[in-house]
């Protein structure tokens, strides 16, 4: 490892100066008293004598300012590894005390935050451990179960037989959904998912969803509707079957947690030349505001219990959250414990809806 030096001289001359001015002083005082009447040879004298102490003092301290910094510095810098990744390695190392300190200082503050930032990864590593054991943990022991029962003798009865088949079938396909939503996340984290941009009708396609969804809304007598009357149609640029995903997560999730006889309702606004937002809000059970800026994370629950009431991944809002910022586009959410919750995001109009814009305004 190579280390720079960088030789500055402003200690040893500020120090020099003091020792010089103290010391010929102190000289001038002294021959003032034994040597009266020779004031020429005095002010000689003390102009030879300040400066041979200054350009001895200033050597002198240079010197082991140098020595002593240089090498014990050093000494750490060969000794903390961490320091190899750091922008302090490759500055040279100063011999002023104020320069250095200010590094030091900077160099440790940065390491806090590193270590801090490597305490809330480590955390959020934990949780996402824990919550993926217990998301595959239930459906794994379900199967498990159902099985075992068979082999240790009801497999004979043909009723029993097919009923535990197809709980067991139902178990692993929650299994499977499970892995291809973390396969989606991986993919969209590291950029591997392509997105097919097409120009599309969003009303459409939030209808297309509301029919598709209508059923499992009517199970909680949930009404499903835009929230005004006459939308017109908007057409975006965007990957349709991904902004579906997003549809189909957001209005599922709405209705997982909105109260029996409770509405849904989908907003598209106009917000700009350029973009449209669109909003789904309904009047469930909401979020407390500590759990809001969490609610994006991979298997983050609310609920704090360890059971679900309903079903689903745990992934829902999380590949939300991707595939929006995928497009290069933002998402929102605003919740109200025991009003309500809105989860909104922003897409790019298609051209052609940008230039119809421009013609009416």
């Amino acid at each position: 490892m190579k280390i720079n030096f960088k030789k500055t001289y402003k200690f040893a001359i500020k120090s020099a100066l003091y020792i010089s001015l103290f010391s010929t002083g102190f000289v001038l005082m002294l021959m003032s008293l034994f040597y009266k009447n020779q004031l020429e040879h005095q002010i000689a004298f003390g102009i030879i004598f300040i400066i041979s102490i200054y350009i001895f003092s200033f050597l002198v301290l240079q010197y082991r300012v140098e020595r002593f910094i240089y090498r014990r510095v050093k000494k750490i810098y060969d000794e903390v590894s961490l320091l190899e990744s750091t922008t302090l390695i490759n500055q040279p190392i100063t011999t002023d005390m104020e320069t250095l300190s200010r590094e030091v200082k900077k160099f440790a503050t940065d390491k806090k935050l590193e270590i801090e930032m490597l305490e809330i990864r480590e955390q959020y590593r934990r949780e996402f451990l824990g919550n993926v054991s217990h998301e595959l943990k239930t459906p794994l022991f379900t199967v498990q179960g159902y099985v075992s029962t068979l082999l240790d003798g009801a497999m004979d009865d043909k009723h029993i037989r097919k009923k535990y088949l197809k709980r067991a079938e139902k178990g692993v396909e929650r299994l499977i959904y499970i892995v291809e939503d973390l396969d989606m996340i991986t993919k969209l984290e590291s950029g591997d998912l392509d997105l097919n941009m097409t120009d599309f009708d969003i009303v459409e396609l939030i209808q297309n969803v509301f029919d598709l969804l209508e059923m499992k809304a009517d199970k909680k007598k949930i009404k499903l509707a835009f929230e005004s009357k006459n939308v017109q149609s908007v057409v975006v640029r965007g990957d349709q079957d991904r902004i579906q995903q997003v549809l189909e997560n957001l209005i599922v999730n709405s209705i997982k947690y909105g109260k029996e006889g409770g509405l849904t309702e989908v907003g598209v606004v106009n917000l700009t030349k350029k973009k449209v937002l669109i909003r789904i809000s309904d009047n469930g059970e909401g979020v407390e505001k500590q759990n809001i800026p969490r609610l994006f994370e991979r298997f983050y629950r609310v609920d704090k219990s360890g059971t679900r009431s309903e079903g689903g991944s745990g992934l829902g809002l999380a590949i939300v959250k991707h595939i929006i910022e995928a497009h290069k586009e933002k998402v929102y959410v605003e919740s109200e414990f025991g009003i309500g919750s809105e989860f909104s995001f922003t897409l790019e109009k298609a051209f052609k809806a940008q230039k119809n814009d421009v013609k009416k305004s």
